[in-house]
């Protein structure tokens, strides 16, 4: 982690400075923009500017693509997507959102064709996921294929990962990567994983990853409502702390899957708050930063971007408003990215709340036995939800 260092004021206000044109912008998102940045320090990661791995370096090209496409330009495409590289996975992890998915697997060439579509609609920022992203042979590859205006996130549980790998996928233009472990102690997560040595080959990937240098290396924690009432999330970052890493990226588990339908499993929203509390409070003085989902997407601060800002496609090409929602609005064998996402998004306004942690109940009520909703029944589903206040982002951002 030598390349990594807090980034100098200097820096930082000329890296604001080079995309002038935001002065542009109404002074009511610029300030509200200023204030969610002083929640996090901005870290110097082999040259990159990063404020968490959910936003493009300040001082990148993808960044300067995000004041000008979306904050003046105000494009109607997504800046965020999500893409399944396979579907292929030796983990079975319980709480799995692409558990039992199934179809075509999109080929290389169509994944790269997708991605370079998606950057024409404003996409200024990419996660790489599946399955087991690494297991996708041609992964450097589609990595150097999204060239350098766009920001490179892979989630990965390491397996199969080796430095040579790694190395690759950072020179190939991979900005960030979260592996995945859930829990500090190893047996839990293993538990939870369904894969013995899960904990292990997570531990191992991340010093691969740290060794690679110039990669900003996090972690991602998937948390069980009973951690974070619990007081162990706590306990938990104390630990991710001493491995050194620069961001523990947190989500509870989601409602995704049918044994997830279940009031027990859903967390509050006063367990949200808590869980917005601890980043706010661990970021004014830790060096590893906290990014947890629910505070970008709560009602105070961008709230949920499904389907309106952003898109999932699953390894099969299914389109989704993002990993969390089981649901296709059509696949992109059959129909342009554009075309499903822009008959998508108007049926998602957008608002201050998690879709899936609010609307989990429907998909009980609609689920005929498959694994994800069809188009038909997702628009039937569509048609039942309420959506309620946008967030203040949005509510500045179209007011």
């Amino acid at each position: 982690m030598s390349q990594t260092k807090p980034a100098k004021l200097t820096e930082i206000l000329k890296s604001l400075a080079a995309n002038y044109q935001i002065i542009k912008v109404k002074p009511s998102l610029i300030f509200f923009l200023l204030q969610y940045m002083k929640k996090f320090k901005v870290l110097n990661v082999g040259g990159n500017l990063v404020l968490h791995s959910h936003l493009p370096p300040l001082n990148s090209k993808a960044y300067s693509r995000f004041v000008n496409e979306h904050l003046l330009q105000k494009i109607s495409g997504p800046s965020h997507a999500q893409i399944g590289l396979t579907n292929a996975c030796p983990q079975n992890c319980q709480y799995c959102y692409n558990k039992n998915r199934h179809g075509k697997i999109l080929d290389t060439e169509t994944i790269i064709r997708l991605i370079r579509e998606l950057k024409k609609m404003g996409v200024l920022w990419i996660g790489f996921t599946g399955g087991e992203p690494l297991l996708q042979k041609d992964i450097v590859k589609i990595t150097e294929s999204a060239g350098d205006d766009v920001a490179l996130k892979l989630f990965t549980t390491g397996c199969t990962l080796t430095p040579q790998l790694a190395a690759d996928l950072k020179n190939a233009g991979l900005k960030y990567v979260s592996v995945s472990l859930d829990h500090w102690q190893a047996e839990e997560h293993d538990q939870g994983r369904r894969y013995p040595g899960a904990f292990r080959t997570a531990l191992k990937a991340i010093e691969i990853f740290k060794e690679t240098g110039g990669l900003h290396v996090g972690v991602s924690a998937v948390l069980s409502r009973e951690m974070i009432r619990n007081g162990e999330v706590e306990i938990f970052l104390g630990f991710l702390a001493g491995l050194e890493i620069h961001e523990a990226w947190l989500s509870e588990a989601k409602p995704s899957i049918d044994v997830y339908w279940n009031e027990d499993k859903v967390i509050s929203e006063e367990d949200r708050i808590r869980l917005v509390q601890l980043q706010d409070r661990y970021n004014k003085t830790a060096n590893m930063t906290i990014n947890y989902l629910g505070h970008f997407e709560g009602s105070e601060h961008f709230g949920c971007n499904a389907g309106h800002k952003m898109v999932y496609i699953d390894a099969f090409g299914e389109v989704s408003p993002c990993v969390f929602t089981p649901m296709t609005f059509g696949n992109v064998n059959e129909k342009s990215i554009e075309t499903i996402f822009s008959e998508m998004k108007a049926l998602f306004p957008s608002e201050g709340c998690c879709f899936m942690n609010k609307n989990y109940k429907l998909f009980q009520k609609y689920n005929r036995g498959n694994t994800i909703l069809r188009r038909e029944e997702s628009i039937s589903l569509m048609n039942e939800v309420q959506f309620g206040p946008l967030a203040k982002f949005f509510q500045l951002f179209y007011h």
